[in-house]
């Protein structure tokens, strides 16, 4: 990698005068270290060209990516107590919210939208994980209820995408409430008739995997996304066994029929427009 910012960087710099290069121009791809032009990796929607790999994504890009050109309009989400519980650890719960929102730009770890998908409607909810996690508290809950209710409203199949360390520790019981909450919007849908499909994304565990996550009439994955309720190493020692290898990942789950596909990212759109198409089908049949 020295080869790039001792000779490479300082060549160009030579070559265009005293224009400064920004750094943020090349990204190293975390799984084969190879390093790879950040238009390139945008293009290819942040998939690395050389190994496959699927690094992580914002709610905004997942959205941006999965809905028709300019046919996704967002949706303001119901407001929640900020700190129900004054909860404080070695900072503050509220000033940990107010750094998310700064980093983020989003109210909370979570985003919903309508738009087309294949010129098809669609309900789209996507967590953040940027967001403290993507932690599940009373406004991740608000936000699945939100999106199933448009969804019966509209008519419309809801996706979401999730990406999630489980419930906000933060909030307490609140947190947990929503396990049941989004379960229940899980069923006001799928009693509508409506197809309910979930996309788990990197990572996707706790009380997340444990509720609405695992509950998609289809469950795609993402290539390599760990997916599971607790992490390796407990349940290791808890068994006392060792874990084979690629346990939790999306390839490993799909193989022992816990999802249904593994999906790469520059076919999801088109396999979500096809999905949706069948499912309508069967649903008029």
């Amino acid at each position: 990698m020295s080869w790039l910012t001792e000779y490479v960087r300082p060549k160009i710099r030579t070559l265009l005068g005293r224009r400064e290069i920004p750094d943020n121009l090349w990204v190293q791809c975390p799984a084969c270290q190879q390093m790879i032009f950040s238009r390139e990796l945008e293009k290819n929607l942040k998939v690395c060209p050389h190994c496959s790999h699927h690094m992580r994504a914002t709610a905004a890009e997942r959205l941006a990516w999965i809905f028709d050109e300019s046919t996704a309009t967002r949706i303001e989400l119901p407001k929640v107590p900020a700190d129900p519980l004054r909860f404080r650890d070695s900072k503050r719960y509220a000033d940990r919210l107010r750094e998310a929102r700064e980093k983020t730009h989003l109210e909370d770890a979570i985003l919903v939208a309508h738009g087309s998908i294949g010129g098809q409607r669609a309900v789209v909810a996507a967590m953040e994980f940027d967001f403290m996690a993507g932690s599940m508290g009373a406004a991740v809950g608000e936000g699945i209820v939100a999106a199933a209710r448009l969804a019966v409203l509209q008519e419309a199949p809801l996706i979401v995408f999730t990406a999630s360390g489980g419930a906000r520790m933060q909030e307490g019981a609140v947190s947990l409430m929503q396990m049941p909450r989004t379960v229940i919007a899980t069923r006001l849908v799928k009693e509508a008739g409506l197809p309910f499909i979930t996309v788990l994304t990197d990572p996707t565990t706790g009380g997340v995997t444990a509720s609405f996550a695992m509950l998609g009439d289809i469950q795609i994955a993402e290539p390599g996304a760990l997916i599971g309720f607790a992490g390796a190493r407990v349940i290791e020692q808890t068994v006392r066994e060792t874990l084979p290898e690629g346990f939790q990942r999306a390839e490993y789950l799909h193989a022992h029929g816990v999802i249904d596909m593994v999906v790469p990212r520059p076919v999801l759109r088109d396999t979500l427009a096809r999905l949706i198409s069948l499912l309508r089908v069967r649903e008029a049949a």
